[in-house]
């Protein structure tokens, strides 16, 4: 989402500043907040946050990206860098069509690109509107998006934007089989996956629990939990002095998710942008109360159970355990870098409009737009890119200018 803000600037009172929902919203979070305790009530009281924001993300028709509400743009929750600008898709698309011809000798029909979680549909019009400018259109351009309404919306978008292209884009609801050959592109897909909190103590890392009381989850008492948390090799000697009270989180899925990837390549390069930390940063002191935000109507907060069902739920990328995870499973790590040096590497300026072909206007607005993109203080440097392969070795050239991958 653009511009995360970090916890410590996060509100601890948001109902003091967030918009009401009107009554339908309000009856719809209702109906998911009794799905959500009736699985608290049969679990014997309690959830782990993991299976919460699994629930209240995606729980069939009811959870925040499984209904049918506006997420994305002005009118939505949040706006991405595919929103904001099409400069961000189209300085992409070059890597992208770089990798195409490599793989294939020159000949891309011969691969595809897939986009996991399409958004509304803007980047993948803009990768393919730009690939076609380079001759490097792909032979098909895969979508894999489990919302039946996002896959209506990403449909009329392309149908808008690249009529003549639609033929080349098919939706999937599962990851392909064996054998993909191409470009596995995702941005900010990794934040939404479910995430275990934990907290410091005495006896060790305790893994938090919700539960519903009153009318309201809340969090379980730490006391009451007498198993600790096991802590991938990586986090260990982070976590191990930190003083008691220490508060972060695990995202073990976003683990599976890259071996689940990985099992499905044959030649292939991956690219996973969102905003988050090497370990060491993730993990440092000062931030004691981890990453996990919420975002309702361009507000951001630090309360996960306000309106379930109708605010996003997210949390920063451990970076250093998506490449561990890679490298296990049989995967390159090809790069790391921050989103504004990859976008430069990959020739975004060379893609700004003349100034003279704009009106004043115009000039203000694509300025802005570059400044967001790329400015350390804005997306910049908050957002990474990470770049993994499977029998490619060609150079990338969104990583030409800076590569961080020593800081994993």
């Amino acid at each position: 989402m653009t511009t995360p803000r970090s916890p410590e600037d996060s509100s601890h009172n948001p109902l003091f500043e967030l918009p009401e929902p009107d009554a339908d919203a309000q009856a719809h979070s209702e109906r998911l907040i009794a799905r959500i305790a009736e699985d608290i009530h049969a679990s014997g009281g309690r959830i782990s946050f993991a299976r919460y924001m699994e629930l209240a993300l995606f729980a069939p028709g009811l959870g925040y990206y499984s209904a049918g509400s506006q997420k994305f743009g002005e009118q939505g929750d949040f706006v991405t860098a595919p929103e904001i600008s099409p400069l961000f898709s189209r300085a992409l698309a070059r890597q992208i069509g770089e990798v195409l011809a490599e793989i294939t000798a020159g000949d891309v029909s011969d691969a595809d690109v897939l986009e996991v979680g399409g958004g509304t549909g803007t980047m993948a019009a803009e990768i393919l509107a730009e690939l076609e400018n380079q001759g490097k259109l792909p032979q098909r351009y895969l979508i894999l998006e489990l919302s039946a309404d996002l896959q209506a919306r990403q449909r009329e978008t392309l149908t808008a934007r690249v009529p003549h292209l639609i033929e080349r884009v098919q939706w999937l609801t599962e990851l392909p089989k064996a054998g993909f050959r191409g470009v596995v592109v995702a941005n900010e897909l990794l934040d939404a996956l479910p995430v275990h909190c934990f907290v410091t103590t005495d006896k060790g890392v305790q893994e938090r629990f919700v539960t519903f009381q009153k009318g309201r989850f809340q969090w379980g008492a730490i006391e009451e939990n007498p198993e600790a948390l096991p802590l991938p090799s990586h986090l260990s000697a982070f976590v191990a002095g930190m003083p008691s009270g220490y508060a972060s989180e695990i995202n073990t899925a976003a683990s599976g998710w890259v071996q689940s990837i990985a099992n499905c390549l044959d030649t292939a390069v991956v690219f996973l942008i969102d905003y988050g930390y090497a370990a060491h940063e993730y993990y440092h002191p000062r931030r004691n109360r981890g990453t996990l935000m919420c975002h309702y109507r361009h507000r951001a907060h630090d309360d996960p159970f306000v309106y379930p069902g109708l605010q996003d739920i997210t949390a920063h990328v451990d970076f250093t355990a998506i490449a561990e995870a890679a490298v296990a499973s049989a995967l390159e790590v090809r790069g790391y870098n921050t989103q504004g040096f990859f976008l430069l590497g990959c020739g975004i300026t060379e893609l700004v409009q003349p100034h003279e072909s704009l009106s004043e206007k115009q000039q203000i607005l694509q300025a802005q737009q570059m400044r967001t993109l790329t400015l350390p203080a804005e997306m910049g440097e908050r957002f990474k890119v990470i770049a993994l392969a499977r029998n490619y070795d060609a150079p990338l050239r969104g990583f030409t200018l800076q590569d961080l991958r020593h800081q994993l």
